[in-house]
């Protein structure tokens, strides 16, 4: 099969930095990218400004192809999202030229002739990427090896906790987000909410806390399914990612000071409509009303149909990758801690399969990435015939002074990290019902 490439799936910041490294060795590679401009994705959250710094955010073999083309990798700061793009990714996926494809979305990946059921020369055969274009024509492109770092951006969880929409929930689309709000001034003077406790969810608790200073009349109620706030603002000082640790620092401020309005333990099961406004209620039957928007900033999920004829090792809870989900399970930890990131504990049962970057994680948060950068490093060299570079762990993660563990889903405290100096929230009783 060495006439066929090796198919990148996602022109994402280890989408391309496999290129890079494929591209340094030696090997041939086609990147296909939904979008008509590389790392779609991240254009769409641009606004947002990232927690790891520049260093952190550019890949090595990334910086080699792009260097004599007069380019110099940025020494410090935090770049928004737009900023990452135009400042890195772009000018990568420009330098690779034709080897990405633009507006090509892949439908799904088999072996040729060959479904998943049947073992018969499987791996002598080559993958076979099916695509659609803009307009709907279907393509093929043959494979020796895929790298599917088609990522999660596309597939946000739902508010509903127990992971379909809730009750209502798609009835009330018009009233409901899945994204960090841009621009919020349109809820002046409106009770809005949100739903889930990761950094999106920080994002935009603040974003609103600003309108309720700027205009009265405007609530924003955050919603945490867990029992208490133990780890939502962070690691404080033993987070060594500063402004992770700072957006933590300033969220638990706008809740002291009774900007933002907390609940805990409320996991959204129905919305009903009346008139303009929503009420929203949870599995033990509190609610939350006079609703004008809602948003359900849960996490997202990898989209596991797209590889359905392959033969995959997913861990059944996560859906990450089944060799490193020990070490990234948030009931557990994601203390930075994380080592398993080559190629070894990425392969799957389908020879010449390799799942990278956050869809490798799966459902789980906290993916970096540098994390990402190692693990195409990895892949790269396995896939050009370097054994013992793909064997080399060359990956230095910084602590994160938190973890998705808080002891027990219902549990007010605690985690396996430790939790910040101070927890009381809330300078006034909270408003449910």
């Amino acid at each position: 099969m060495i006439e066929h490439p090796v198919v990148v799936i996602g022109a994402g910041p280890q989408g391309l930095a496999a290129a890079a490294h494929l591209t340094e060795r030696g090997q041939d590679v086609v990147v296909l990218e939904r979008g008509t401009t590389a790392s779609t994705a991240v254009r769409e959250w641009g606004r947002v400004r990232l927690f790891s710094a520049w260093p952190e955010l550019t890949d090595s073999a990334a910086r080699r192809l792009l260097e004599p083309s007069g380019w110099s990798a940025p020494v410090s700061g935090y770049p928004t999202g737009a900023e990452w793009v135009d400042g890195y990714l772009a000018p990568l996926a420009e330098v690779l030229g034709e080897r990405v494809r633009y507006g090509l979305t892949v439908t799904g990946v088999a072996r040729q002739g060959r479904d998943k059921v049947v073992d018969g020369d499987r791996g002598a055969r080559p993958f076979v990427v099916h695509t659609r274009d803009a307009a709907g024509g279907e393509g093929r492109v043959h494979a020796r090896a895929v790298i599917d770092a088609s990522g999660t951006w596309s597939l946000p969880n739902p508010a509903g906790a127990d992971g379909y929409p809730a009750v209502g929930e798609v009835a009330s689309a018009p009233h409901i987000s899945y994204r960090i709000p841009d621009d919020v001034s349109a809820f002046a003077g409106a009770h809005v909410v949100v739903v889930g406790a990761g950094h999106s969810a920080t994002h935009a608790a603040l974003r609103l806390s600003g309108l309720v200073r700027r205009q009265p009349g405007t609530r924003v109620t955050w919603v945490l399914r867990r029992g208490g706030t133990a780890n939502v603002f962070g690691g404080g000082a033993g987070d060594e990612l500063p402004e992770r640790a700072a957006l933590g620092s300033r969220a638990q401020k706008v809740v002291e000071n009774g900007a933002v309005d907390v609940v805990t333990g409320f996991r959204v099961s129905e919305f009903r409509q009346q008139r303009d406004a929503l009420t929203i209620v949870s599995d033990d039957g509190r609610e939350l009303t006079d609703v004008s928007h809602v948003f359900a900033l849960t996490g997202f999920r990898p989209d596991v149909d797209l590889l359905r004829e392959l033969r995959t090792n997913l861990d059944p809870a996560l859906e990450a990758v089944a060799g490193i989900a020990a070490e990234i399970d948030p009931n557990i930890h994601s203390c930075g801690s994380v080592s398993a990131t080559g190629a070894r504990q990425l392969a799957q049962p389908e020879q010449g399969l390799f799942i990278v970057g956050a869809k490798s994680y799966g459902r789980a948060p906290t993916f970096l990435a540098l994390t990402g950068f190692e693990q195409v490093r990895s892949v790269a060299a396995h896939l050009a015939g370097d054994h013992a570079a793909a064997e080399r762990n060359e990956l230095e993660l910084p602590a994160t002074g938190v973890c998705g563990g808080a002891g027990g889903f219902d549990a007010t405290e605690g985690g396996c990290c430790g939790t910040p100096a101070v927890l009381q929230i809330g300078a006034r009783p909270v408003a449910v019902g």
